[in-house]
């Protein structure tokens, strides 16, 4: 019997990654998984069941309220309400200010924001009437930071924390706590595809801890929060960096 057993958690962005590591840290502690991506989600899939978990998955844009709309529906109908929501969804475009068209910026607000306002809005309700519920946004610790070229991808991350902490105020009378985890630089297949791969050394040696931050990093810090334990833990932003900020 697992922390979460009983439990139903949805994972958006869950078909590799920290999303991966998430969902498979969820079934391990005894919770039903959904996980929400346009990609494929076999290998996900298969970590939760080898976990012994319950697996559900559709492919679904989560910045398209009526795709978010049946994914919910259909989640319902297969394993139940969900307990637990991880907005973890997220894309970070290296962009000089003046080369963001609008379009651009749309995107990343899409994918980084709406796509939590979305699924918050369409979970939420269930976790209202069973009274108990939590929600882990993800968002980063480039907010303290001052690196280049992320304009749109800051302000997506900071507008995480500003949702994190309202809609905490709101659904802390009906049992849901919302929480943000902030990570550093994490090692994974699509930053190693990306110009930050080109970068882990350099923000490592700024990090108290000095190595490389890994998915696993982080999948301790979310089994607290969606947890009992974690009961009267609500609108905290926690940073998981190996000491990058301090304070």
């Amino acid at each position: 019997m697992g922390r979460l057993t009983g439990k139903v958690a949805v994972v958006t962005g869950g078909a590799s990654g920290i999303g991966q590591a998430f969902a498979q840290r969820l079934a391990r502690d005894g919770a039903a998984v959904a996980v929400a991506d346009t990609k494929d989600c076999s290998v996900t899939r298969s970590l939760v069941e080898a976990e012994g978990g319950r697996f559900f998955g559709l492919p679904c844009d989560v910045t398209e309220p009526t795709e978010v709309s049946s994914f919910a529906r259909n989640l319902v109908r297969a394993i139940g309400h969900p307990d637990i929501l991880v907005n973890n969804v997220g894309i970070f475009p290296l962009q000089p200010f003046l080369e963001i068209g609008f379009a651009d910026w749309r995107r990343i607000n899409a994918v980084n924001v709406d796509s939590m306002f979305l699924f918050a809005q369409a979970l939420v309700p269930g976790m209202i009437a069973k009274r108990f519920g939590r929600i882990v946004n993800m968002t980063s610790t480039v907010n303290w930071l001052m690196i280049p070229n992320y304009v749109h991808y800051i302000t997506t991350k900071a507008a995480v924390i500003g949702f994190t902490r309202g809609l905490a105020n709101e659904l802390g009378e009906h049992g849901i706590t919302v929480n943000a985890i902030a990570p550093s630089l994490v090692k994974n297949a699509t930053t190693q595809a990306s110009e930050l791969s080109q970068m882990y050394d350099a923000i490592a040696q700024q990090q108290a801890i000095h190595r490389v931050q890994v998915p696993a990093d982080l999948v301790g810090t979310l089994s607290f929060l969606v947890s009992d334990d974690a009961e009267f833990v609500t609108g905290q932003t926690i940073a998981v960096d190996g000491g990058m900020t301090k304070g």
